[in-house]
């Protein structure tokens, strides 16, 4: 998997191509991933930069076998994810001391501020989940969460 930087080479949409009033369906099939802040290999699908879209983004996270992401908070805006494939533990709240585990099928909601670190269970298999939120910016407002730096 080779890390790029153009998160949709193969899209419709031209940013600054697009007003508010747009009628326009945007299809685009992401072909690349990039790495988050989260250090989690992504497939942008829609938000502000592809689509032109205004409050909602939707993407494809990959956690590889054993791989976790950085702790991190979502400043202002709610998370559904819907995974896919594998199992995946969640460590969250304060100091990430909080724990859940979901599997493939699963539709998971995260609130907004909540610290949280998903884990891959597997050794073997990535997980892979679909993840919607109704912020379109990519990572703005994603923000790194040190757990033992909070009292």
């Amino acid at each position: 998997m080779a890390l790029q930087g153009d998160p949709c080479s193969n899209h419709s949409y031209t940013p600054g191509s697009s007003d508010t009033n747009s009628t326009e369906i945007v299809t685009l099939r992401p072909d690349t991933e990039t790495l988050t802040r989260q250090r989690l290999p992504y497939f942008v699908g829609i938000s502000n930069a592809t689509t032109g879209a205004k409050a909602i983004s939707m993407n494809l996270v990959i956690i590889p076998p054993g791989g976790s992401a950085e702790p991190h908070f979502h400043r202002d805006y709610e998370t559904a994810i819907y995974l896919i494939k594998g199992r995946v533990e969640t460590r969250y709240g304060q100091r990430l001391k909080q724990s859940v585990v979901n599997e493939a099928g699963d539709f998971i909601f995260i609130p907004p501020g909540v610290p949280h670190q998903p884990y891959n269970l597997s050794e073997t298999e990535s997980a892979h989940a679909l993840v919607a939120r109704n912020d379109a910016n990519e990572q703005e407002n994603v923000v790194l969460y040190n757990p033992t730096l909070e009292s």
